[in-house]
């Protein structure tokens, strides 16, 4: 049995290739030549790719927070959230 790096367990490690993944993905689904069955897989398949690059994102984070603080990470203070596509 082949042994996992670190990077290879990590979501971060494969942020970007699911984020472009999710993007051509939304374009796919907005150009709306797809048939009913493929929208639904497209979108079930979305919202895998979008809870990973959540998970990396909490994980980045973590990550940030024990380099600043490896003493006390609960004390850090949280990212602002990002400010939704459409400015709110």
């Amino acid at each position: 049995m082949a042994k996992k790096t670190p990077a290879d367990a990590s979501p971060v490690a494969h942020f970007e290739q699911s984020l472009d993944e999710l993007e051509q993905l939304v374009e796919k689904m907005e150009h709306g030549d797809l048939s009913l069955e493929a929208s639904l897989a497209a979108y079930e398949r979305g919202v895998g790719l979008y809870r990973q690059c959540q998970a990396a994102l909490e994980q980045a984070e973590l990550r940030v927070r024990l380099l600043s603080d490896p003493e006390q990470p609960e004390n850090g203070d949280a990212f602002a959230p990002a400010p939704a596509p459409d400015g709110r």
